[in-house]
């Protein structure tokens, strides 16, 4: 028997709402609860992430050097362009600019750091 299971990600922000609907489209994730300082949603591929309000909340500086990275999201598109373009539409924006790459960097609104990588191919069927 697992004494203990990992069952969400957690984001500390000042407008846990606001932030949630961030995810929610860059995801395609529903709304599976909410309060007044939290909102849970869970995304097509069953990742569920919460919001919490933190009125102090501040976002890391990474990718300075002088702080840590902290925490971050891993999230993969098969095309990272079209991806990326809609990243900035919902509000969040790169933090690496130095060209084309196989994982891209990013903030979300509210700061927090997340990086999108290429979906590798699945593999084929053996049978």
């Amino acid at each position: 028997m697992t004494l203990v299971t990992a069952c969400v990600v957690v984001l500390d922000c000042a407008e846990p709402e606001k932030l949630a609907e961030f995810y929610k489209e860059l995801l395609g994730a529903d709304e599976v609860h909410s309060t007044a300082n939290r909102v849970e949603v869970r995304s097509a591929a069953g990742t569920l992430l919460a919001f919490r309000r933190d009125v102090n909340a501040t976002p890391p500086s990474w990718p300075r050097p002088e702080n840590s990275l902290q925490v971050h999201l891993e999230l993969e598109a098969d095309d990272l362009d079209a991806a990326e373009r809609r990243i900035v539409s919902l509000g969040g924006r790169p933090t690496d600019t130095s060209g084309p790459h196989e994982e891209r960097a990013y903030a979300d609104p509210a700061g927090h750091s997340f990086v999108l990588r290429r979906r590798p191919p699945t593999a084929p069927k053996q049978g």
